[in-house]
């Protein structure tokens, strides 16, 4: 089977399951595990923050981000289509009783003048607005990035109003390698960035959240209370170090392959596609005639996976396990099942 459901569908490589075996483990809930501690020094190298901690999810890392800097009642700003907004479970509101406010951008990316005229003036009678939620890359729109310089306008923006802002940086490494800038540049602005190494760097388990040290001090206060302190977790954080180490300048490759495909996907009639900024290809495929579940099965059937992404949408994610070869084979699936001649695979 082609796997392209999600970038989190890879598993351990043999190096990967090599470093982790051989991993140096303590008890994390009492600050003694050195390889945790060489995780978060490395991620907090890596964004220029000044501490980072190691959690299980991205969800939970998202929620400590935002819970640390707010106080039950306050308005949290988000874009519209926002990760956090539609596919976290409302744990905002679950467990930081935080107020949510969509924002409409075209494509995902909000402008300077949309976040402003949003923002609420001071009054006792509306919700106290405290922080502005940002995402890069944008999962809705296809991956889309999020440039330094627009990070900048926006955060710039929300200072103005003495908002924080947090960065939903699950691809964040996707959006650094697109743009061919340093990670760090892209989270300057922000107080808190959440990054995962479970999706395009191929670890297991895990994402990273980073800040202050004061934020971050409150940030391991909350993770604790949600569940989430982990004891001999090195074993783990030894898969983030190898993928930061050895996955992270491939993340290229993924973008490429995503382009191609969707270049030769486009050439089929009936299929629109969102041209990739990243590793995430989106298929409108109504002009086929064919349902997306319809699509779906007869993809499975030829080896394929891919999933349904809302309305007449599919998405492929391209990863370390997806090579050129199986290209060819992802298009010769969608052609027969459009009844029509594969276009020729030497195009891979």
């Amino acid at each position: 089977m082609i796997d392209l459901l999600s970038d989190t569908v890879t598993r351990p490589t043999p190096a990967m399951r090599q470093a982790m075996a051989g991993a140096e483990v303590g008890d994390d809930c009492f600050g003694e595990d050195p390889t945790v501690r060489r995780l978060e020094d490395r991620v907090a190298e890596l964004l220029g923050k000044e501490r980072a901690l190691f959690l299980p999810s991205g969800i939970m890392a998202n929620q400590c981000g935002i819970l640390a800097q707010t106080r039950p009642g306050d308005e949290v700003l988000l874009e519209a289509r926002a990760h956090l907004l539609h596919y976290e479970e409302s744990s905002l509101a679950v467990h930081g009783g935080l107020l949510t406010r969509s924002v409409p951008a075209a494509r995902g990316l909000l402008e300077p003048d949309e976040l402003r005229a949003a923002l609420r003036p001071p009054s006792p009678f509306h919700p106290r607005t405290a922080l502005l939620a940002l995402e890069n890359t944008h999962l809705d729109s296809g991956g889309r990035v999020m440039t330094p310089e627009r990070t900048a306008e926006l955060a710039g923006a929300a200072r103005e109003s003495g908002l924080a802002i947090h960065l939903d940086g699950a691809r964040l490494w996707n959006a650094a390698a697109a743009l061919e800038v340093s990670p760090s540049r892209l989270v300057e602005p922000v107080d808190t960035v959440m990054t995962c190494l479970s999706k395009g760097l191929g670890a297991p388990v895990g994402s990273m959240l980073a800040g202050s040290g004061p934020v971050m001090e409150r940030a391991w206060r909350i993770r604790r209370r949600l569940g989430g302190q982990m004891r001999q977790a090195g074993i783990l954080a030894a898969a983030g170090l190898h993928a930061l180490e050895h996955h992270l300048p491939r993340l290229p490759e993924d973008h490429h392959r995503a382009r191609r495909l969707g270049e030769r996907l486009a050439m089929l009639p009936g299929v629109a596609v969102v041209s990739p900024e990243t590793n995430i290809l989106m298929l409108d495929v109504a002009g086929t005639g064919r349902t997306v579940p319809e699509l779906l099965t007869g993809l499975q059937a030829r080896g394929v996976r891919m999933g349904p992404f809302g309305g007449s949408r599919i998405r492929a994610v391209l990863h370390q396990e997806v090579a050129d070869a199986d290209l060819a084979v992802v298009e010769s699936a969608f052609a027969s099942i459009l009844g029509r001649t594969s276009l020729t695979s030497s195009a891979y």
